[in-house]
Formats: C-alpha cells, sequence, structure tokens
C-alpha cells in the first residue's frame, strides 16, 4: 500500500512538472537547440561527403591565389597580380561606398519627403505623396536599369561630354570626370581641425539645447558652427602652409587623362537606391509624426513656439521612437538590396567576388560563406549603432 501510494505521488510530480510553464520553456528551448545543430551537423556534413565524391577540396587557401583580372572601379591598389583575399577586400570597400553614402542621402530625403507630406501646402503634399507612390511601387530593379540604360548610358559620347565648369567637370555615357584633389603633407592638421570642430560643434550644440530649455534664451548654434568650421580650418591652412593641387580630367584621343572618373554604374545604383529607400523612409516619418497626439502640438503652441521649434523641440524627438526600429529596417534593406549591383556591372562583392572569383576558383562553399558573413556583419553592426541610439533616445526621454 505504501509502495503504490509512493508511485502515486511520482506520477503526480512528473505530471506537475510536465505541466510546469517554466520547465516546459527550457525543455522546448534544449529541443530546439539539439535540433538545430543536428540540422546544422548534417548540411556540413552532406556538404563535405559530396565535395569529396567530386574530388574538391575545401579551405581557404585560394585567398592567396593570383586573381588575373582587372576591376574597373576600386578605392585600393588593384591590378591583374592581385589576390582573391585582394578581391574581397575590394568587394567589400564598393559596398560599404555605395551603402554609407546612400545611407545617408536617403535618410536625408526620406525626412523631407516625409514631412512635405504632412505639410499644409497643398501642392507640396500632393508631390510627396506622387513620388513616395511613384517609387516605392516600382521594383528596384527596374528603377536600376532605367538610371542605368536609359539616361546615363544615354549620354553623350566621350568626344561630345557634356561641359559644367570650364576644364574641370565632364559628364558622358563613361561616366562624371571631376578634377582630383592632392594635398600636401601638411593638409592633415586642416583635416584634424575640421574633426576637431565638428567633435567641439556637437558639443556646443548639446550646451545650446540645455540654454535654451533652462533659460529661453536661443543660442545661433548654426551661424556659429558654421563660423567655427570656415575661420578655424582657414587659420590652420595659413599657418601650416597646406595646399591641395587640382589634377583637371583632360580630353585625350579616345578618353579623358587624369581627374576622378565617377564611372555611371556607380551612379545608377546610388541614385537606385536612395530613391527607392527614401519612399519608404518617408512613410516611416509620417506614421512617427502622426503618432504624436494632437495634444503635444496644442502645448507647444499655447507656448508660443514657432512651426520649426514645434517640430524640432516637440514632435520629431517624441516621433523619432516609432521611427527608429523601422528606419533600422530600412538601413538594413538597402545595405542588402546594393548587391542588386551585379545587374547593371557595379563591382560589390557579390559581382566581383561571388561572381568572378568564384567563377575562377571554384570555390562555391568558402566564397559564399565569406559573402553570406559580410552582409551578416554589417547587417548587425547597423543593428547595434541603432539599438545604441535607440537606448540614448528612451534614456533622455524619461
Amino acid at each position: 500500500m505504501a509502495k503504490s501510494q509512493e508511485q502515486l505521488q511520482q506520477t503526480r510530480s512528473a505530471t506537475s512538472l510536465i505541466y510546469d510553464p517554466k520547465f516546459r520553456s527550457y525543455a522546448f528551448q534544449i529541443l530546439l537547440l539539439i535540433g538545430l545543430v543536428a540540422f546544422g551537423w548534417w548540411i556540413f556534413n552532406n556538404t563535405v561527403t559530396n565535395l569529396q565524391a567530386q574530388n574538391k577540396t575545401t579551405g581557404f587557401d585560394f585567398l592567396g591565389n593570383t586573381s588575373g583580372f582587372n576591376i574597373g572601379f576600386t578605392l585600393m591598389e588593384y591590378d591583374r597580380s592581385s589576390t582573391y583575399f585582394d578581391v574581397f577586400k575590394v568587394g567589400i570597400l564598393n559596398t560599404l561606398l555605395v551603402s554609407v553614402i546612400g545611407i545617408v542621402l536617403a535618410t536625408v530625403l526620406g525626412f523631407i519627403i516625409g514631412v512635405a507630406r504632412l505639410s499644409s501646402n497643398w501642392i507640396i503634399a500632393r508631390l510627396a505623396t506622387v513620388y513616395i507612390e511613384v517609387f516605392r511601387n516600382i521594383p528596384l530593379l527596374l528603377q536600376l536599369f532605367f538610371w542605368y540604360f536609359a539616361v546615363l548610358k544615354t549620354m553623350p559620347s566621350v568626344k561630345n561630354s557634356i561641359e559644367f565648369v570650364t576644364g574641370s567637370v565632364y559628364l558622358n555615357n563613361r561616366g562624371l570626370y571631376v578634377p582630383d584633389p592632392q594635398p600636401n603633407d601638411s593638409f592633415v592638421w586642416v583635416q584634424l581641425a575640421i574633426v576637431a570642430v565638428i567633435i567641439g560643434g556637437y558639443f556646443l550644440n548639446r550646451w545650446s539645447v540645455r540654454r535654451f530649455e533652462q533659460t529661453g534664451q536661443r543660442f545661433p548654434f548654426v551661424p556659429a558652427f558654421i563660423g567655427m568650421l570656415v575661420v578655424i580650418p582657414a587659420i590652420v591652412w595659413m599657418v601650416t602652409g597646406a595646399q591641395i593641387a587640382l589634377d583637371y580630367p583632360v580630353l585625350e584621343r579616345f578618353n579623358f587623362a587624369g581627374g576622378i572618373q565617377i564611372p555611371p554604374e556607380f551612379v545608377a545604383l546610388l541614385f537606385g537606391l536612395v530613391i527607392y529607400t527614401a519612399a519608404f523612409i518617408a512613410e516611416t516619418v509620417r506614421a512617427g509624426i502622426l503618432a504624436v497626439s494632437d495634444g503635444q502640438t496644442e502645448a507647444a503652441q499655447s507656448l508660443g513656439l514657432k512651426n520649426s521649434d514645434r517640430l524640432n523641440l516637440v514632435i520629431i524627438p517624441q516621433a523619432m521612437r516609432v521611427i527608429i526600429p523601422p528606419l533600422t529596417s530600412q538601413y538594413l534593406n538597402l545595405t542588402k538590396n546594393s548587391s542588386l549591383a551585379v545587374a547593371i556591372g557595379y563591382p560589390d562583392i557579390v559581382n566581383v567576388f561571388m561572381g568572378t572569383a568564384l567563377n575562377q576558383s571554384g570555390k562555391a562553399v568558402e566564397v559564399i560563406f565569406m559573402t553570406m558573413m559580410v552582409y551578416l556583419t554589417l547587417s548587425l553592426l547597423t543593428s547595434v549603432v541603432m539599438n545604441i541610439y535607440n537606448a540614448r533616445i528612451a534614456l533622455t526621454e524619461r
């Protein structure tokens, strides 16, 4: 009898453990982790087995081999004798270039269009609406084709280049040619002065905001910052003897020599990414502003704040907590959408590394894995930065 009661208690204990939410939560997580590890091991083992069956070796030794092909647009020293690892670095730099510039320009344009759509001016609001509805509903790939084939490739030939600034800036179907600035060694002090002014401007802006909140007196930050940005580097320029020599593009027999050539592939990709992403950012900004209750605007009006002050000091700071999460997603989308550069020939990492380098080396698994890790790393870094900013905004509000 005692034994049966003991068994009954054990059964009840096991039953209660099964229905315990905490136990089930840990159990499901452990089972999921085991399943993921098993699935990953199956993929790895299956890949290695298939490669061995095809007499293919694995490893990253190929990165030290000579690539043997040229890349039209690079930000670092590169030629046919460079290695596949150099191709990898060129692809990363080209991807970062278009992604960083695209994020900055898309953010500025998106905020302008988003605020414009809420404008009381009927024409401005309608134009912003038309922009959003047109560009966000046309596939990005088609927009890239339009900018590249229908706009840039129809430009005049080299001999008939459009001259914007006499002897300085030229535009043709091979790209935009601008002077190449070549500073001397002393110019580094001017660059340091500019960086110092920007850092000082950040702290000056924080001080001016606190001063305005405490006393209601407005400090002319924008004129002061512009004056500092002009005067201080100019003084450093004169004191250190810094100079910049411009290497102008010169038309020769078949092409321009000297200067900097901005290829049409880069311009088309940047235009497409910025205009497409800005349409989504504009809707995100509009939604964030509309999420702020009308009472906040009325309270700002009762305090006598101007329209610009109501937007900058009351509405936008509160709207940012709604804007930041979807804005982060748009930044990630822009970076990943840059991989469409392969369609118009821009040498990003997908084009030169996962395309040409993969075809020549035959290391499909390694090349694709490295490319995936690049995009994963860029996405995680972007998310970390935006999450830090989001936490700072939330902390400021509290």
